[in-house]
């Protein structure tokens, strides 16, 4: 089936996101190792990427755990600090795709402030032809219902799509609705597949 549309994730595709690394470099690897021990971040993340209230879950999470507070304010003060840096081949690559009429799609685990915040740092995030992003859906990746909300939107499925995720278990939900897919490592190996598929040349794919 011809491709009709590329979705790509956001966080580790285009933008890094690597939280555990950011608070060693703020309070060291051993203090962030007890904290994320003792608080489940990621957890509280999930929750604002399935639509709660960015600023209040992060509150009533410092309030739940006040020995940890002032760290947990970091999460929230210094969130965008998180969200980096910009991978710049893979927004060449989303422009190029777009050059050659070929519609791409977000579909990302991201919270609806967070969301708003960041796209005033990197501005590709309001350029995609479709959004999907899980916050003002209601639900995350890997849930089928997400990638089910997709295909009913765009009116697209199986291979017409092809998806690009950095998370395996993200991958094998798409998988498994007969898209093509691409476990995203780096950006190269993405533009290498986009050109396989014909989607772009050696030339666009730079």
């Amino acid at each position: 089936m011809t491709i009709k549309a590329v979705v790509f994730d956001i966080g580790n595709v285009f933008i890094g996101w690597q939280p555990e690394d950011f608070f060693d470099s703020v309070i060291g690897k051993a203090r962030r190792q007890a904290f994320f021990a003792a608080v489940d971040l990621h957890g509280m993340n999930d929750k604002v990427d399935a639509g709660a209230n960015f600023h209040e879950t992060i509150g009533q999470t410092a309030k739940d755990y006040p020995d940890w507070a002032d760290e947990i304010q970091i999460w929230h003060d210094r969130w965008i600090e998180m969200a980096a840096p910009l991978i710049p081949h893979s927004e060449r690559l989303m422009y190029a795709l777009q050059a050659n009429g070929i519609p791409v799609f977000s579909l990302t685990n991201f919270g609806i402030q967070t969301y708003d915040l960041a796209s005033k740092t990197y501005p590709f995030m309001r350029k995609f032809d479709r959004d999907f992003i899980s916050g003002h859906m209601g639900v995350i990746k890997p849930a089928p219902l997400i990638y089910q909300m997709l295909e009913d939107a765009s009116g697209l499925s199986g291979g017409a799509l092809i998806f690009a995720d950095d998370r395996s278990d993200n991958i094998d939900a798409a998988d498994a609705r007969g898209w093509k897919t691409h476990l995203f490592e780096h950006p190269k190996g993405w533009a290498d597949r986009l050109v396989a598929e014909g989607l772009l040349t050696q030339g666009e794919a730079k």
